[in-house]
């Protein structure tokens, strides 16, 4: 039985905001869901300077996903693709530079005697 793309991208950012919640970031939530079209680009909202695209796919390919990202990415925020096959975890994807920016941070909040958690 085939399943309707439309249906499996709205039950993969449905998913992917419970994810969020549960790991501590309350207000993440599909844009859709929420408030209709607001003319928000993001797929979810809530995670505050992140761009967030939100694929649930077999087969993805990911330079396009992430080209989505970046073009619809509002100044300042990072852009990331955060992905999922059936049955396997989630994944997120950014740019290096992203990255490196990131880690960059939470090396500075771990040496200022946060505890880092992977």
């Amino acid at each position: 039985m085939a399943i309707n793309s439309k249906n499996k991208g709205k039950r993969g950012e449905l998913i992917w905001a419970k994810l969020c919640r549960e790991h501590g970031f309350e207000e993440v939530r599909r844009t859709a869901q929420y408030c209709g079209n607001t003319g928000e680009a993001s797929d979810c909202v809530g995670l505050p300077f992140i761009h967030q695209e939100v694929k649930n796919v077999e087969r993805l390919n990911i330079r396009t996903a992430m080209f989505q990202a970046e073009n619809d990415a509002r100044e300042g925020e990072i852009p990331i693709v955060a992905h999922k096959m059936s049955r396997k975890p989630w994944l997120v994807t950014m740019s290096a530079d992203n990255f490196f920016k990131l880690y960059k941070a939470w090396l500075e909040g771990v040496s200022d005697g946060e505890q880092g958690q992977a």
